[in-house]
């Protein structure tokens, strides 16, 4: 049964769901378009990284912002290097994304190894805390990607340029750090799936739609049944996704009449 003194959680999570959104469906679009399905896993992978790095350097972790500046910082890095293999390695470069993404994986795990709280950081980093988001975790995320949108409503041309890869990495850190990795690449994933193949109006409106009702049908999921929080939103905007492509699917099928019978 759905506990309404939740709503108190939940309301500052959806609120985090919904800035994720804001920018992840204008991004996924390109990233489908550009063919780099693995770049946001690679690129979230490597903001991941930077922040185990400044947590395991106790100098740098003292230092104030550090847990969004040096994510940002390798996941800028990690963006340019892959903005520089894209004009010199176009044919192989899915492969050395993912090989990039790999590998940023397994570096995470040595680095924590060690560590006795490691394995419950890379958890969090993973699948995210969205539920435990808090107002004040909200304001920088809001700022910089209201202005981001705002960019790309003056200038749209912007992302089929270099300046795509800096945008990029500078959205991906901030959500990694609001709701993990998985949900990082499914939200950026599974909407633009869902209506890739859509040629009607408001294509980029179904796309929130499908990636709204994920992040809803999530939360309260997770709410009612205690499920990790991110896992489930994960499933459900997989299901929303599919369930978009199944209706624009059979709603496109030329109808048979009878007198075609």
């Amino acid at each position: 049964m759905f506990d309404l003194d939740l709503l108190s959680i939940l309301l500052p999570a959806f609120v985090a769901g919904m800035l994720v959104l804001s920018t992840h469906v204008v991004l996924g679009q390109q990233v489908l378009k550009r063919g780099i399905i693995f770049i946001d896993l690679a690129i979230a992978q490597v903001a991941a990284l930077g922040a185990i790095v400044g947590h395991m350097n106790h100098d740098i972790e003292a230092l104030p912002f550090s847990h969004i500046w040096m994510p940002a910082l390798f996941a800028i890095a990690g963006a340019t290097f892959i903005a520089w293999l894209s004009k010199r390695m176009a044919d192989e470069l899915e492969a050395i994304i993912g090989c990039f993404y790999v590998l940023a994986a397994v570096a995470a795990m040595l680095l924590l190894s060690n560590d006795p709280h490691g394995a419950e950081m890379l958890k969090q980093l993973m699948s995210g805390q969205i539920l435990w988001v808090s107002w004040s975790q909200l304001v920088l995320p809001a700022i910089l990607y209201a202005a981001i949108l705002c960019l790309l409503l003056i200038k749209p041309q912007i992302l089929s340029g270099r300046a795509f890869y800096l945008i990029f990495a500078i959205v991906i850190t901030l959500s990694v750090e609001l709701v993990g990795v998985y949900l990082v690449f499914s939200s950026l994933i599974l909407p633009a799936l869902a209506v890739n193949h859509y040629a009607g109006r408001f294509k980029i409106g179904w796309a929130y739609l499908v990636g709204l009702f994920g992040y809803i049908a999530g939360l309260v999921l997770s709410a009612t049944f205690d499920l990790p929080s991110g896992a489930a939103i994960v499933a459900t905007l997989a299901v929303s996704a599919i369930g978009f492509r199944l209706i624009l699917h059979f709603s496109s099928r030329p109808k048979v009449t009878v007198a075609e019978v």
